[in-house]
Order: C-alpha cells, then sequence, then structure tokens
C-alpha cells in the first residue's frame, strides 16, 4: 500500500465513529424567567440548547460552563441534570451521528450573548410558554417539556452542590404545575405569554 493509501485509509478509519459520543446541554434561564434557545445549521436552523462534547479528563459541569462560555459568552450556574436522551442517527442533525446528550438546568445573570459564530448563527431569549412556537429539534422540546414538569428545576439556589436529602417536593404544586404546562401545550401561547408559577411552600423554604 502506498504512503498515499495508507493515510487516506487512516483518514477514513479516523472519520468513523466507533463509539457513541457523549454531549452536554444548557437550558439557559436568565432573571426573567427567559429560556436561551440557539439556532444551528447544524440542526437545519431549528433551534437547539447550547452545549458540546465532553473533553477527556472533563466532569460534566465542567462541560456545560465551558460549552455554553465559547459558544454564547455566558458564565452559568449549573443547577440540576435535566435529561438524558439518545439520538441514533438523528435525521434533524447535518451528520449520521450517535449522541448520548445529557441536558443541564442552568441559571445566568446576565443577557449579553456572544456568539461564537461558528456553531451556532442566532439566539433568542423567550419565555417557556412562547417556545412552543419555535422551530425546535425534538430533543430541546423534550428537555423543554421536562423542565415545565419539574416547576423550573429542584434547585431554587445554591446550584449543583445542594444536597438532595433537604429537597422535599409538594404533590399540589407538581400537579398544578402539570396542569399548566398542559394549557401551555394545547394552546402554544404567544411570544407575550409569561409562565410564573405562584411561590408554594416548596420555593418559600428557601427564600433568605
Amino acid at each position: 500500500m502506498t504512503s498515499s493509501n495508507q493515510q487516506s485509509s487512516t483518514t477514513t478509519t479516523t472519520a468513523k465513529q466507533v463509539f457513541p459520543e457523549p454531549t452536554v446541554g444548557a437550558l439557559i434561564v436568565d432573571q426573567q424567567g427567559k429560556i436561551l434557545f440557539a439556532r444551528s445549521h447544524k440542526w437545519f436552523d431549528k433551534y437547539t440548547l447550547p452545549g458540546g462534547h465532553i473533553e477527556v479528563g472533563e466532569s460534566m459541569v465542567d462541560a456545560v460552563r465551558r460549552e455554553v462560555k465559547e459558544e454564547v459568552g455566558l458564565d452559568v450556574e449549573v443547577m440540576e441534570m435535566l435529561l438524558v436522551q439518545e439520538a441514533v442517527f438523528a435525521p434533524e442533525f447535518y451528520k449520521k451521528k450517535h449522541f448520548i446528550f445529557i441536558d443541564f438546568y442552568c441559571k445566568s445573570k446576565d443577557q449579553q450573548v456572544k456568539l461564537d459564530q461558528n456553531e451556532i448563527q442566532d439566539y433568542v431569549w423567550v419565555y417557556p410558554g412562547a417556545a412552543y412556537n419555535l422551530k425546535l429539534d425534538s430533543f430541546t422540546m423534550k428537555t423543554l417539556d421536562t423542565y415545565l414538569k419539574r416547576g423550573y428545576g429542584s434547585f431554587p439556589s445554591g446550584g449543583l452542590g445542594s444536597s438532595l436529602s433537604t429537597l422535599t417536593y409538594s404533590p399540589t404544586r407538581q400537579a398544578n404545575l402539570s396542569s399548566r404546562r398542559r394549557f401551555l401545550v394545547k394552546n402554544r401561547c404567544s411570544a407575550r405569554t409569561r409562565f410564573a408559577p405562584r411561590p408554594s411552600v416548596f420555593q418559600a423554604s428557601f427564600l433568605p
């Protein structure tokens, strides 16, 4: 085999995916309760979540912070893991790839997005109800659904390091949130719609 053929063979082997690729995504919420969605050509101009691959030796939480900073220029507080999904050669993605998506709920005090102009071409901040009017990829849609079902996540303060043993859920609150989410999905609320759950005993326990 000639050197050129050897190089071609090596390139082909290297380019072929051998194992599923674990990636992290960030559902970022600002102080007004709006969520950041990013439009990417890799998803055929659908709106998705900022995120990317986990580097060797890097924790998932560190990967979320790094990818968000690289792609949209925001410093985020990682609050909670929302959902793990498997994408096997999804036709929504521009390449035939096998991904493991691990999406996190994050908070940001800043709305000043700085796009990398590589992975992401545009962005929008919208309230959760209005997000259902966007052209979202199916995986982002499921992450949004999970976020709403959980009532904005289980860690009102303190980030991912908060103790799970100190948290309790209110069945009444969860039932109310599920009912309101069904209303949002059914009516595909307009871009002016706000989704703001009323304070509950669960939330009040974390207030100063």
